[in-house]
């Protein structure tokens, strides 16, 4: 998915603020669920949330106002009841910065782990 940088994004140095990274992986993650067919809220009428447990960023360059980022996603299986969520930022084909979340899929009713469903394969 594409994303034009906006001013809000940006701290006083003129860059993108460094947690707004960790925004753009949750953007992609959501386009990434959404193309798979089972969107966030497919999740949560299931019973299921999937919170955060494990957040990295590894910044290489900084992104700037205007600039139009890519956000590349991907998922990886981590057992059972957990999945990372894997991104890459890029401008053009500049890497500009690169992590993952990890999630672990418990139920909204008990707060107990639970398995994944089948999507992530």
């Amino acid at each position: 998915m594409s994303y034009r940088v906006p001013y809000a994004d940006t701290d006083q140095m003129g860059v993108v603020y460094y947690a707004n990274y960790l925004v753009y992986f949750e953007r992609s993650r959501n386009e990434i669920l959404r193309e798979l067919n089972y969107p966030y809220t497919r999740f949560e009428a299931e019973g299921l949330i999937l919170p955060v447990v494990q957040a990295h960023c590894d910044y290489r360059k900084p992104a700037r106002y205007d600039d139009l980022l890519d956000f590349h996603g991907w998922f990886e299986m981590g057992g059972k009841t957990r999945v990372r969520a894997c991104c890459e930022i890029r401008r053009g084909e500049e890497l500009l910065a690169e992590g993952y979340t990890i999630h672990a899929c418990l139920s909204a009713e008990t707060m107990r782990p639970v398995r994944l469903p089948n999507v992530f394969g």
